[in-house]
């Protein structure tokens, strides 16, 4: 009889080069499932934090159109579903990306790009919100904060002489700011003439002396200003800001943007600033601010 002995298939298993049993197939195909799995769900949250990624490092606020809930609210309740921005004239909502950090496809209004001049006359964002994020009334839960509602319904210049000249905005936007008086034209006591944002600017906004119904391109309608007053009466709110004058005795006639109570935060006054500094113009709106804060 032979010395050697035939392999039991009790036998233990083969060893490797290394030493070390090899693992049955079975074992090897279970430790590929695990590797796919955790390759899947660390790519799972990755996809996660780089949506949460740029909420936690947003380091400001988009003005949101007119009528939007605060900010919780809005965010809760808007849908993305973009029908603001198909009924805005001016093309003034834009949809947010990834890296907003507001949520993807929440609307929002960049107003040095292109502010809301209600050309629309009535809101029509606001008519066209399906949720109620974007709203003339706000549910009876939902407490205004202290600044937020207007004084009275804003008259729109365009429609002064209609038998209904306001609009239905009980709470507004945000609230315009002299950011920059140093660069201001009309502290200055400078005029100003020419294209106000210049020939490249793709801006349009409603102008009543052209057609009521139909913006133009801002670069299609050029100024000339003795003193510099574009912010004033190009906004489209009644008593929402005005110049005043300031008598500095060198006989140079100067005189302060000063925003007023009615302002809504539309933001036609930042878009038209004919100058800015460091990516800024003159005056700017500041989203979700309350009068008197």
């Amino acid at each position: 009889m032979s010395d050697t002995q035939p392999e039991s298939a009790s036998a233990p298993e083969a060893e490797s080069k290394t030493g070390r049993p090899q693992g049955s197939a079975k074992q090897r195909s279970a430790r590929r499932r695990f590797m796919r799995s955790a390759a899947l769900t660390g790519g799972i949250i990755g996809l996660a934090m780089l949506g949460y990624l740029p909420v936690a490092r947003a380091s400001h606020a988009r003005l949101r159109p007119p009528g939007a809930l605060d900010e919780k609210d809005f965010l809760a309740s808007c849908i993305k579903c973009g029908q603001c921005v198909q009924v805005c004239p001016v093309q003034a909502i834009k949809l947010g990306d990834l890296t907003d950090g507001f949520g993807i496809g929440a609307p929002h209004i960049d107003a040095r790009e292109q502010a809301c001049d209600f050309s629309c006359d009535a809101g029509q964002c606001i008519l066209a919100c399906p949720t109620g994020a974007l709203t003339y009334d706000k549910p009876g839960f939902l407490t205004p904060r202290a600044g937020a509602p207007l004084a009275h319904l804003p008259i729109l210049k365009a429609k002064e002489k209609d038998a209904e000249p306001t609009l239905n905005l009980k709470e507004r936007m945000g609230l315009a700011r002299l950011a920059q008086p140093e660069i201001c034209l009309a502290v200055q006591g400078k005029g100003f003439k020419g294209q106000a944002r210049g020939a490249a600017f793709k801006g349009t906004m409603r102008y009543m002396d052209v057609d009521r119904w139909k913006p133009i391109p801002v670069r299609d309608h050029p100024y000339e200003r003795d003193l510099c007053d574009l912010c004033v009466t190009e906004c489209p709110i009644k008593d929402a800001i005005q110049l005043k004058v300031v008598d500095k005795g060198d006989g140079l006639k100067r005189a302060v943007p000063e925003v007023l109570e009615q302002c809504i935060g539309c933001g036609v006054c930042e878009m038209i600033c004919p100058v800015e500094s460091g990516g800024q113009a003159a005056i700017v709106v500041d989203q979700r601010q309350t009068w008197g804060a």
